[in-house]
């Protein structure tokens, strides 16, 4: 299944080269809200890697690149606060390596990824749920009351806020940590 997404902003950077490209994607971040998601368009072959490295280090989170033409076409989220604190964590966890585990037995798994679309869109667990965290309450009678959901996010704090409420609302859930930053199991893409 496809998944399509918009970016909440674009930055044309085409035909420049490193640091502009780089520059731009900053003031952009600086002018959406956490959570949203920036599309940088480079034609410089370097600035996949300049991407990758920045966002690293300032804690925003590079998605992906998708390749139009000459065009590459780079997304990052912007990181909120919350994502960025100390949180209490959620009880039960289960680790990345379990979770694989079952899968990889052909245990009944079922992983809801509460990342954004495009999070998702670009790198999940053949099979998950997406359904985005800000979404979450809406969108529980979409989820069975009688099964045990893990779920995952990219770091272990938006699920854990995620197992929060769904315990609150009486279903079974165990928070995976730490999350797809770190998962090494299979994977698929379904961006467009």
């Amino acid at each position: 299944m496809t998944h399509v997404f918009k970016a909440n902003q674009v930055v044309d950077c085409k035909g420049m080269a490193c640091p502009m490209p780089i520059v731009r994607t900053k003031k952009a971040l600086d002018a959406v809200k956490p959570g949203e998601v920036v599309e940088m368009q480079a034609t410089d072959a370097g600035s996949l890697a300049d991407i990758r490295s920045w966002a690293q280090n300032t804690g925003h989170h590079y998605l992906g690149t998708l390749h139009e033409g000459a065009v590459m076409k780079h997304f990052i989220r912007k990181v909120s606060v919350e994502e960025t604190k100390e949180d209490i964590a959620f009880t039960p966890e289960i680790g990345n390596e379990e979770i694989q585990g079952l899968l990889e037995a052909g245990r009944k798994a079922r992983i809801l990824d509460v990342r954004e679309p495009a999070e998702y869109a670009f790198c999940h667990i053949p099979g998950a749920i997406g359904v985005p965290l800000g979404e979450l309450e809406a969108r529980l009678g979409e989820l069975d009351a009688d099964e045990t959901y893990y779920v995952i996010c990219r770091t272990g704090r938006r699920s854990g806020m995620a197992c929060r409420l769904l315990k609150a609302n009486g279903y079974s859930a165990s928070n995976v940590v730490p999350g797809m930053s770190e998962w090494r199991g299979p994977t698929e893409q379904s961006a467009r």
